[in-house]
């Protein structure tokens, strides 16, 4: 039971992170379930379903399988590969996706066959991401990221001058509903950005080799960076432009003090960067790039290891999402809020 959250909100699973990469690219995404997970990324972990018309992004359709009891049980990839037929008469897509949950997982659902099925049935591209909603949502991203550069960044076209792709921009990890933010502050580096599936649509995906570079703002983008390294021969790096000017401001106050930060690991090693003359350790809940973590940064296993972590580090400071401070009953030290929407569902205001 040490998994058990008794203090914090749960933490957004891996189907929402599949989701929000594919939101906003123009597909037919079904998760494969009874409604349940479907109803969750609706309704919790996708705030540009909230925000759409003030937003005005183009929306990938979503549904759920709804997925009867036996033919769960049975396998009926049939009846699934039907349904979304179905909706692909009706509804102008540029691919399908069908999405993992418990169920599939369970049962060991073929995602190749099922993939082969649907692209034959519907007659569109089709992708599977095999998540099984008991990982968290930077594995659904890590796994949606690749599939869509598998699949539809195949061609190689000229480089342009400047540009650069981003990728991890969703709003799980920048706590934002749109790359405006982002857009901006590498304009103003002297950048042309591209945010790969917030912001642009499957096209950019596809000349996704017409990037200088590739800038990773999320430990979930560093596979599909290798892989467009490897396929295009594309360099990439990490960082986080986008850091909210209050956090920003009230860490930039702080000197000669033990201080963690909480959050993904690109966010968090990027405010390190700011904090002059401290004692600055990381720490996220999420994936640990080893090759971006430094001497006393951590993973947390979970709750009580994250208050023993806390307890012997000694700190003076912690910077994360205000929500997590339920868990330290016994902190007495300051605490700044830097809010991350896979925590606790909070947007950055």
């Amino acid at each position: 039971m040490k998994k058990l959250l008794k203090y914090i909100s749960p933490l957004a699973p891996d189907i929402s992170g599949a989701v929000g990469v594919l939101y906003e690219l123009g597909g037919l995404v079904v998760i494969c379930d009874a409604g349940g997970c479907a109803g969750n990324v609706c309704g919790f972990d996708e705030p540009r379903w909230e925000n759409f018309q003030r937003i005005k992004s183009r929306r990938s359709a979503l549904f759920s399988a709804g997925l009867r009891d036996m033919d769960a049980i049975l396998g009926r990839d049939d009846r699934l590969v039907q349904k979304l037929s179905n909706a692909a008469e009706q509804i102008k897509a540029e691919f399908a996706a069908v999405i993992g949950t418990p169920v599939p997982a369970v049962i060991a659902t073929d995602y190749k066959a099922l993939k082969r099925m649907s692209e034959k049935k519907a007659s569109l591209p089709c992708i599977t991401v095999d998540t099984t909603g008991t990982n968290l949502y930077d594995k659904g991203e890590e796994k949606a990221y690749l599939e869509i550069f598998r699949t539809f960044a195949t061609e190689d076209f000229p480089t342009v001058k400047n540009k650069v792709g981003v990728i991890g921009a969703t709003p799980l990890n920048i706590s934002e509903i749109s790359a405006e933010n982002v857009i901006f502050k590498l304009k103003n580096q002297g950048f042309e950005p591209v945010c790969f599936g917030m912001g642009s649509g499957l096209d950019e995906v596809k000349k996704a080799s017409e990037c200088e570079r590739i800038l990773v703002i999320s430990p979930s983008g560093i596979k599909a960076a290798q892989y467009l390294n490897e396929r295009f021969g594309i360099s990439f790096e990490t960082g986080f432009p986008c850091i909210p000017e209050k956090v920003a401001a009230q860490a930039c106050g702080i000197e000669h003090k033990n201080v963690l930060i909480v959050h993904q690991q690109f966010a968090a090693n990027a405010l390190r960067e700011r904090l002059c003359g401290c004692n600055v350790q990381c720490a996220s809940w999420f994936e640990m790039n080893p090759d971006n973590m430094r001497k006393g940064d951590f993973h947390i296993a979970d709750e009580e290891n994250f208050r023993e972590r806390v307890s012997a580090g000694n700190y003076d400071v912690i910077i994360g999402d205000i929500s997590l401070r339920r868990a330290l009953s016994n902190y007495k030290g300051e605490f700044i809020d830097f809010p991350h929407f896979a925590v606790s569902g909070r947007l950055n205001t």
